[in-house]
């Protein structure tokens, strides 16, 4: 973040600086998370097997490439907000709150249960940060509002995948990546 003794030295009209700063902080999380999920989405593009490789392999692609354009969204409003978007490698495993993404190759119903736990995890963090941001910056508010609506959809892309015809997931008990996986599959 660009700073002076921990404060931005500048920030866009109408927002006080306490205000900016601590939604540079929300922001910086979501570009967090944003490059975390781009990058384990195209993980699981490439790990991903099974007689069902295909439609999973190509569904994915376009959801790497959504939120890695999300991630852009961020880092560039953070730098209009007057912070420094932090993007390397390190800061992103420095900062995470959550764990890396643990299955490997896979069956695509494996990689679909953990993205399910996955989805489920990034989209609860942008619902607080929503409720957050009503006070703070409704211009951010509405990028992250857009973005999980989103995010939403991929993840019922997902959770079709795991529904069984009565509606019930398969997925509903796991609380970890490492549950889901064998539950779906």
């Amino acid at each position: 973040m660009a700073t002076n003794n921990g404060k931005l030295r500048y920030t866009t009209p109408g927002i006080d600086t306490a205000d900016a700063e601590r939604v540079v902080t929300l922001l910086q999380d979501r570009l967090h998370a944003a490059n975390d999920l781009h990058l384990t989405l195209k993980h699981v593009h490439w790990n991903v097997v099974g007689p069902h490789f295909i439609s999973v392999h190509e569904m994915i692609d376009p959801q790497v490439e959504e939120v890695r354009g999300f991630a852009d969204d961020l880092a560039e409003r953070i730098a209009t907000l007057g912070g420094s978007p932090q993007g390397t490698p390190g800061s992103i495993v420095d900062n995470r709150t959550w764990d890396e993404y643990s299955i490997g190759r896979a069956t695509t119903q494996e990689h679909l249960g953990a993205l399910d736990l996955v989805y489920q995890g990034v989209i609860t963090s942008y619902r607080d940060a929503i409720k957050e941001l009503d006070a703070l910056d409704l211009v951010t508010q509405d990028m992250f509002i857009a973005q999980t609506d989103k995010l939403e959809l991929f993840h019922w892309f997902v959770r079709a995948h795991l529904e069984d015809k009565s509606g019930a997931l398969s997925t509903a008990a796991a609380t970890s990546e490492g549950d889901a996986a064998p539950a779906a599959g």
